[in-house]
């Protein structure tokens, strides 16, 4: 039996979900079911959702606005078929609905057709009143194809109805960061503040931009406004503390960090930081006492690991620093950075073989750095190995073929191995390349540069230049 919704005089919600844990079937009207299967939707309860669905659609199966509704539940399990199967006959009802274009581009843009997408939204835009929405949703879609001019078009709109959406106010800086634009970025912000002259967030956008640009008087000003608007705010007192380091007030930095620390449980980037500038301040045991803390709030912090290892490679410590870089290696394996570093403190222990394998995986994990190249081949002469020192240049050669640190280290191996016919080849090769970087065969290979056989190759390019 059906109640009418006076009987139960709960809130919509609170009586749906009390008819559930009943046999009793409540009736609802269109406009509550739509409520109610929205606030489902926005919390990610997908299965309440969906049996709101059937049991709204069995009390009012004409209601267009809720079989639309079935139709985003099946475009968000990507049960596209069923989904324009549903929206067709839905068309032909009400074919001035912008909800079923908009869903229409759901599907478009899912398949990866965010052209199509567009194209279908801007069909919606036409038919609706209310186009805050729609805009947001071309903004993705051009942010999709990395059309980051027009997405921040399509944000601005956002912002410009509604001046609170602070989501899309996100996305229209994220715009002009990636367009490189910071003066634009500057520019938009400082005209929305002089509306809305107490959004901590956009004071806090705005110092970023400064702090980007190296404006660091004027982004501490923003900072300070943002925390006058919402003394609260964290993210407004960690990007102070940055500015207040670039500015070399190590002591106020750490305030400021620390203050973060006050207002909500610690952050191991607070304590990363705070280290830092104790290490600025030469008060090396609270550096090191706050890059301890750094890795025990958070474990799998590559740059924790990374600043304790650098603590104590600074103080020359390598068997201190070599220990804590296999501890972070023995969290995660697979960071080139780690491996690099590992690479470098073995280097300074006379550690060649195990320098060596370090670079071969920093190598394999995707680190194609030109140090990297010319560290690991010296690592290999080393070991007295001149062919591996020369296929790790060859490798290094094919992601930096004008490199002269390379091109000029080649024949210097060749030399060291006394092969002068490849040796003279590849000297020929380099001095036509790059003649004035001479300079660096001369510092990698003195032993080599002033004889009668090398400059006879000098003078011989050098006249035909």
């Amino acid at each position: 039996m059906a109640l009418e919704s006076n009987e139960r005089p709960n809130k919509p919600i609170a009586k749906f979900e009390s008819m559930l844990k009943t046999d009793d079937v409540y009736f609802f009207d269109s406009e509550d079911f739509e409520d109610i299967i929205h606030h489902y939707l926005n919390n990610g309860k997908i299965s309440l959702a969906k049996k709101a669905i059937k049991i709204s659609l069995k009390q009012h199966p004409d209601s267009i606005e809720l079989k639309l509704l079935d139709v985003e539940v099946m475009v968000f399990e990507n049960n596209f078929e069923e989904a324009e199967q549903h929206l067709d006959k839905l068309q032909l009802l009400d074919n001035s609905n912008e909800e079923i274009y908009i869903q229409r581009a759901n599907i478009f843009s899912k398949k990866d057709n965010h052209q199509g997408a567009i194209q279908l939204l801007k069909k919606a835009l036409e038919l609706s009143d209310n186009t805050f929405d729609i805009h947001s949703l071309l903004g993705m879609e051009y942010l999709f194809m990395d059309d980051f001019k027009k997405a921040k078009e399509n944000f601005m709109k956002c912002v410009s109805f509604d001046e609170q959406d602070y989501s899309s106010l996100y996305n229209v800086i994220y715009c002009f960061e990636f367009l490189e634009d910071y003066e634009g970025a500057i520019l938009y912000l400082n005209d929305y503040l002089d509306r809305n002259p107490y959004c901590e967030v956009a004071w806090h956008q705005l110092g970023k931009q400064y702090y980007a640009e190296k404006m660091y008087k004027e982004a501490l000003a923003a900072f300070d406004f943002a925390i006058i608007s919402d003394d609260s705010f964290i993210g407004a007192y960690f990007e102070k503390g940055k500015v207040l380091e670039k500015l070399g007030k190590y002591k106020e930095a750490i305030e400021n960090y620390e203050t973060t620390i006050k207002i909500e449980d610690p952050t191991s980037h607070a304590f990363l930081r705070i280290g830092k500038c104790y290490e600025k301040l030469e008060d090396y045991d609270m550096a090191k006492y706050y890059y301890y803390q750094t890795v025990h709030e958070d474990p799998l912090l590559d740059k924790g690991w990374l600043a304790i290892t650098r603590f104590y490679m600074n103080r020359k410590n390598y068997n201190k620093a070599l220990y804590y870089i296999n501890k972070a290696l023995n969290i995660d394996g697979e960071s080139p950075i780690y491996w690099k570093k590992c690479a470098k403190i073995n280097t300074e222990l006379e550690n060649y073989d195990q320098a060596d394998f370090a670079y071969k995986q920093a190598v394999d994990l995707g680190n194609y750095e030109l140090e990297t190249w010319l560290n690991w081949s010296t690592i290999a002469t080393y070991n007295e190995d001149i062919p591996a020192a020369l296929q790790i240049l060859a490798q290094g050669k094919q992601f930096y073929p004008d490199s002269p640190e390379i091109n000029y280290k080649i024949p210097g191996l060749y030399l060291l191995a006394n092969d002068l016919i490849n040796a003279r080849i590849t000297l020929i090769d380099a001095l036509k390349q790059n003649f004035k970087s001479f300079s660096v065969f001369k510092e990698q290979f003195p032993e080599y540069s002033e004889t009668q056989w090398t400059q006879e190759i000098v003078n011989s390019i050098k006249k035909k230049m």
